[in-house]
């Protein structure tokens, strides 16, 4: 895969499956956030707001979501069903994305990144 120069090559680059459910990830970002503006960074979609405020990228068995560690800090008793790591929620491909969760995410990270 060539390097992506914007969210809608990166989704393209998927099955339409997964396209899908990353459409819908970025719909509700956009929705939660509408000022961000959306750029690729680390070669992954990313929103920024004064900086860089939410990545996220498919994976084989996941989308891997990444609000930064404070982002995950504030609601870590809502992401406890979820893997991932210390700064990442991994949403499984096989289970619905869990869209308010995400929209409190991404208003955290909004809050912090635009005081």
């Amino acid at each position: 895969m060539n390097k992506p120069t914007n969210i809608d090559e990166y989704i393209a680059s998927f099955p339409e499956s997964i396209q899908i459910v990353l459409e819908q990830l970025r719909s509700v970002i956009r929705e939660a956030a509408p000022q961000a503006e959306e750029a690729i960074s680390y070669a992954m979609p990313s929103f920024k707001l004064n900086g860089n405020m939410i990545w996220f990228g498919a994976f084989s068995k996941h989308i891997g979501f990444y609000p930064k560690v404070t982002g995950t800090d504030a609601l870590s008793k809502e992401l406890s069903n979820y893997k991932g790591t210390k700064g990442s929620v991994h949403f499984p491909l096989n289970r619905p994305l869990p869209e308010e969760l995400i929209s409190e995410m991404v208003r955290v990270r909004f809050s912090e990144n635009n005081p």
